[in-house]
């Protein structure tokens, strides 16, 4: 009987498997169901269940199609066995998510065993597992579990992406602007191997030099980049000299002037996301001076919120730019400004991002001090919570 049913049991579903070994042990008759069970190891009340769909065979209605057991049987879904355990974890992740404008941060920063604990004390019976399934259910990401583990443990943290969350989302709501804003990697202009590959005939591989030592001619790329969380726009000011505060509040300048201010036209506000390091960094002096002048020039009351130590992986340009940038450059050598631009140009996503490019020949010099009275004239008010974190800078008369 064992080797029978093991030989078949690959081909049978649920229902043939009961069913298979219900008429087994009504033909082996007294004390069958166990030596079937036993054999098979499919258990008595499988069994039982078969010999009742047997002996109810003449009165029985097919099932559906598709289905091997009657609609509702099975084990019921966690969810609905607890009606509210899905709205309790939303409300748990959602104040700390991060993502897509429609819900502006998408992704958790709360382990799954922190979750499932926090549930757990409330009054539900989860598992981490069935957290982590909840979570795809509502479309989060469990990449984002595992990226909190990466820098700095401030005690703030959580908070301070809260604190940028509601910015975004109020913001978003009112039709302001938001942006994010980072350097991306320094590039090398000329006939470098670029990682990736790319579509050739075959047996003629472009050829690349074998050293990556700095063209003399060409020198770097200074990709700063600003991206529109509300309309899924990109902008790449493509700078050849230092990357510094200068160059960073240009680069948004210049994305006011060509991108922003035709789609804000009536905008009072711009939010900034930004990491809290490298040429727009929290501590730069010299980076709140210069978006001073921006918000004089422009009239906009300018707002700050950095990102907290080691989450720059949190921004939202990495995932929406960048990320699409260089999957678009892939084994193409970069061998001049203009083809950087080109392919930065071309980069499009199902989602509808578009992106413009600029090459920026302007000079930023490394190493300007700013005065503590040129600091005083700014316009700067600091939040209460984490003011070198989040600040507005307003426009001087």
């Amino acid at each position: 009987m064992r080797q029978r049913y093991e030989l078949i049991e690959w081909v049978l579903d649920e229902r043939q498997r009961r069913l298979l070994a219900a008429a087994e042990s009504q033909v082996l008759g007294h004390g069958g169901i166990t030596a079937v069970s036993k054999a098979t190891g499919i258990s008595r009340p499988s069994i039982h269940a078969g010999i009742k769909e047997l002996s109810a065979r003449p009165q029985q209605e097919d099932l559906p199609q598709g289905r091997v057991r009657r609609p509702g049987g099975g084990r019921k879904k966690a969810t609905e066995k607890d009606a509210s355990l899905r709205e309790d974890l939303e409300r748990l992740v959602d104040p700390v998510s991060r993502g897509d404008p429609e819900s502006p941060l998408r992704w958790t920063i709360k382990s799954l065993r922190t979750l499932a604990g926090e549930l757990n004390r409330q009054g539900h019976h989860v598992s981490h597992v069935l957290v982590g399934q909840l979570l795809e259910e509502l479309g989060y990401s469990l990449q984002g579990n595992r990226k909190t583990l990466e820098g700095g443990e401030h005690p703030d943290r959580n908070a301070q992406f809260e604190q940028i969350n509601q910015a975004v989302e109020t913001r978003l709501f009112e039709g302001e602007p938001v942006i994010s804003v980072d350097t991306k990697k320094k590039e090398l202009i000329g006939p470098f191997k670029n990682n990736g590959q790319d579509w050739r005939p075959e047996g003629q591989p472009e050829s690349v030099r074998v050293h990556d030592f700095v063209d003399p001619e060409n020198g770097r790329a200074n990709p700063y980049g600003v991206y529109d969380l509300g309309a899924n726009a990109g902008w790449v000011n493509v700078g050849t000299d230092h990357d510094t505060a200068s160059f960073a509040v240009q680069s948004i300048r210049r994305w006011w002037e060509v991108m922003g201010k035709p789609a804000y036209p009536r905008a009072t506000t711009l939010l900034i996301t930004a990491d809290g390091g490298g040429s727009n960094g929290s501590r730069v002096r010299l980076w709140k001076l210069e978006l001073q002048q921006l918000a004089d020039e422009t009239g906009l009351t300018i707002t700050v919120r950095h990102f907290p130590p080691g989450t720059s992986k949190w921004n939202k340009i990495e995932h929406r730019l960048f990320s699409y940038i260089s999957m678009n450059w892939r084994g193409r050598p970069l061998i001049s400004h203009e083809v950087l631009i080109q392919l930065i140009v071309g980069t499009r996503t199902r989602g509808g991002l578009a992106v413009q490019a600029e090459l920026d020949k302007g000079t930023y010099p490394k190493g300007i001090k700013v005065t503590d009275e040129e600091f005083s004239r700014r316009r700067l008010v600091r939040d209460e919570f984490h003011g070198e974190w989040n600040y507005s800078i307003s426009p001087r008369a």
